[in-house]
């Protein structure tokens, strides 16, 4: 079934419907309406792992996909492999930015050009993460991701069924969105699911190598991410549009007018 058929008015109704529902109904109703055309989104933490968890129980042939953005913690690579053990056939993608944008984008700024300042930042998690990622929604109906209300401010709003209009208006579908960290937490420990190593390191929000970090107690659970940056977007700018003029004349500058 295509998602053309999900408007706001349906995916409101949908919202409310799934409000007070375990993540189970919702990615139950997800699978059976979209499969093939859908998959789960995740950077594996511990909300990725749970999802994928749930929803192979549901469906074993269900799609996973994550981005690698080559800056990547080396125990992100040793969780796949656990993964991979523990869900026999599991379908998981690994997207990759492209070479050619990441070659112009260091050889301009250098490698760790993130450190500099805000819009450099968000330039190397737009090619190295959100553009592979918009690449890829383009091939489905509906995506399947692991946010919750508690994890950010900008956050605290999202529904169980949402359009995304940042992804050509298909469907965006948060199954934990009502859930705490405690929960998530409790479901992983319940059911031995494999999860990243780094939390028993401190850490509480996992990506990039170089853009992350244990945090100290009292911290905020995202202080750890872009941890050298004040008044700036804990977002990336998959999840949350984050633009700025800076952003966009460098896209421009590097990859001409043919970007998403």
């Amino acid at each position: 079934m295509s998602v053309e058929l999900i408007d706001e008015l349906e995916a409101g109704e949908l919202s409310i419907e799934f409000e007070g529902e375990e993540p189970e109904t919702v990615l139950g109703w997800a699978l059976e309406r979209f499969s093939p055309s859908i998959a789960i989104s995740t950077a594996f933490q511990i909300d990725g792992v749970a999802l994928i968890d749930m929803a192979y129980e549901l469906d074993n042939e269900v799609r996973v996909f994550s981005v690698d953005t080559g800056r990547l913690p080396a125990e992100s690579f040793e969780l796949i492999e656990r993964l991979r053990d523990r869900y026999p056939g599991l379908q998981l993608d690994l997207l990759s930015p492209n070479g050619d944008e990441i070659s112009r984008m260091t050889t301009k700024h250098g490698p760790n050009l993130f450190y500099g300042k805000v819009d450099h930042r968000l330039l190397c998690c737009n090619i190295r993460k959100v553009r592979p990622l918009t690449r890829h929604l383009a091939t489905l109906d509906a995506w399947i991701t692991g946010l919750r209300r508690d994890q950010w401010a900008s956050r605290t709003n999202i529904r169980k069924v949402e359009i995304d209009h940042d992804h050509g208006a298909i469907l965006k579908l948060n199954p934990l969105a009502e859930w705490t960290e405690g929960e998530v937490w409790d479901y992983v420990r319940e059911r031995d699911v494999p999860y990243h190593p780094l939390y028993d390191r401190g850490y509480t929000s996992i990506g990039c190598a170089p853009c992350t970090r244990a945090i100290a107690p009292g911290e905020a659970s995202r202080a750890g991410r872009w941890w050298w940056e004040t008044n700036a977007p804990k977002e990336c700018g998959i999840h949350c549009a984050v633009e700025s003029g800076g952003l966009e004349h460098e896209l421009h500058a590097l990859i001409g007018d043919s970007h998403e």
